[in-house]
């Protein structure tokens, strides 16, 4: 197994592995402070949900660290600041306003330490939500191959693996799984216009792994689904209401309304820190809306013309009834979703 580790935290600095860059070159991104991290968030050199609420705690202990001569009021002051900025870096994926939350929650707790010991808390926790987030997505993959036939073909949307998560992935480590327990499997990654995550970054990583796989454009999916072509799909999520509507890549929506016109299971894989227990549906959700040119332009180079109008949404919802289950660090969650993530929520079994 190829062991890919996106997030390191070292000598006072974050390294990245720059996901713009990537299949053509691996390098790291290194960030010095939280404006680095806020830039890494927004620009894509990170993504994916729960890796981006790594990142953002890390970003905070990054702050602490550079503001931590100035006085204990100046310091809390600014460390809560850069905290409010990190948050709203990204508006879809709840897991980095989690961590931002979890962090301050901590800061909080903490603040009538000195600074440097609320920075060295700070670390430790940011270390811990890292910690947690590769166990999490670990046990995800052993909930999630539970329900993987053998010798399965999968379909995947956009890019949930190790370089989404803090290591091994949501969607993706569910495919991992499957692959490094003898199932057989093969699978289908869509290319994930505009931003080509998909081929980018998932088919580099089933490359890696030497996982069975074909990379297609997205158009060629709801034929492979019809032709009976597909066993099962699996997908992640950058946010889950309590009603069970989930907000991930854009295109993900069109897969799930083929799959059920076509009786394909259709997975949502997502740690339980994805599910935004304050949002009632998918109505409530923010869609983020990206950059003209991520789609008149591909590697700087224009592919459209000047003067076209764009609409560039990076997410969209799929309805709960399009969903068969949510595989998460607890088990499988399945329908009637209201009821049993209210459940969830209220830690019933």
């Amino acid at each position: 197994m190829t062991l890919i580790k996106s997030i390191e935290f070292k000598d006072g600095k974050l390294y990245l592995i720059d996901q713009r860059k990537l299949p053509e070159k691996l390098s790291m991104f290194e960030c010095k402070d939280h404006k680095d991290v806020e830039f890494a968030i927004k620009d894509m050199v990170v993504r994916g949900a729960p890796a981006i609420g790594v990142v953002g705690a890390y970003g905070i202990v990054l702050a602490a660290e550079n503001f931590l001569d100035l006085s204990k009021e100046e310091f809390i002051s600014k460390v809560k600041e850069s905290a409010a900025i990190l948050g709203n870096a990204r508006p879809t994926a709840v897991n980095l306003m989690w961590a931002v939350k979890r962090m301050m929650n901590v800061l909080e707790a903490n603040k009538d330490k000195t600074n440097s010991e609320i920075c060295e808390i700070l670390l430790n926790e940011a270390k811990n939500i890292e910690r947690e987030d590769l166990e999490t997505n670990k046990a995800i993959a052993r909930y999630g191959n539970e329900i993987v036939p053998k010798g399965a073909t999968i379909l995947t949307h956009c890019n949930t693996g190790a370089l989404a998560t803090a290591g091994y992935g949501t969607a993706l480590g569910v495919i991992r799984e499957a692959h490094y327990t003898g199932k057989n499997i093969r699978v289908f990654a869509d290319e994930t216009r505009p931003r080509l995550q998909g081929a980018r970054l998932t088919a580099w990583e089933l490359v890696q792994e030497r996982i069975p796989a074909k990379l297609i454009p997205d158009s060629v999916a709801p034929v492979l689904i019809r032709d009976g072509e597909i066993d099962i799909i699996i997908v992640g999520a950058d946010r889950i209401a309590l009603n069970g509507d989930t907000a991930n890549k854009i295109g993900t929506f069109m897969l799930s309304q083929i799959a059920k016109d076509f009786n394909v299971p259709f997975y949502i894989a997502a740690p339980i820190s994805t599910i935004d227990f304050e949002t009632k549906s998918g109505k409530d959700i923010i869609i983020e809306e990206r950059d003209a040119t991520e789609v008149t332009h591909i590697n700087g180079v224009r592919i459209a013309p000047e003067g076209i109008d764009v609409y560039n949404p990076a997410f969209d919802v799929t309805p709960h009834e399009n969903i068969t289950g949510i595989i998460t660090e607890k088990g499988i969650i399945r329908p009637p979703y209201l009821e049993n993530l209210s459940r969830l929520r209220d830690g019933k079994k």
